[in-house]
């Protein structure tokens, strides 16, 4: 099983952003840590950041045919992109939405997510724990699938 996970902006500066949101953990030390989990749930898995919109939508649409599932952080982009979300819409790879930190308990406008009615799924809230459990619900998932 093949796994993409790909984060949006300002991901690069975790462990210097806001680690009272965050934690202290930066993007490597997660990508080093989801790796080894992956390897234990028999999954491969392949890290993308980036900061612009373009370069997300190209490695989405990219990702058909390659991956068997997707993990998306798409940070700031999550409330707006519309862009996002359509080429999320238009790949035939099933899609999980994750989140650090609880968005539905901080501003207002972070709760509002024009990129998740259109994933598998949303997971929020549990640090860089969020994606672990994205990688369990896709295993999952897949394997319900083939039943």
């Amino acid at each position: 099983m093949k796994v993409l996970i790909i984060n949006g902006p300002n991901m690069n500066m975790l462990g210097r952003r806001e680690p009272d949101i965050y934690g202290p953990a930066t993007l490597q030390e997660i990508n080093d840590f989801l790796k080894k989990k992956g390897n234990e749930l028999g999954m491969e898995t392949e890290f993308f950041q980036s900061n612009h919109e373009g370069d997300i939508i190209d490695k989405l649409h990219g990702a058909e045919g390659v991956f068997d599932y997707i993990i998306i952080n798409p940070a700031a982009y999550t409330h707006y992109s519309v862009a996002i979300r359509d080429a999320i819409k238009a790949i035939g790879v099933p899609v999980i939405e994750v989140h650090m930190s609880n968005v539905s308990a901080r501003e207002d406008f972070r709760s509002k997510s024009v990129t998740a009615p259109v994933c598998r799924g949303q997971i929020t809230g549990f640090g860089a724990n969020s994606y672990l459990l994205a990688m369990y619900a896709a295993k999952m998932d897949m394997e319900m699938r083939k039943r």
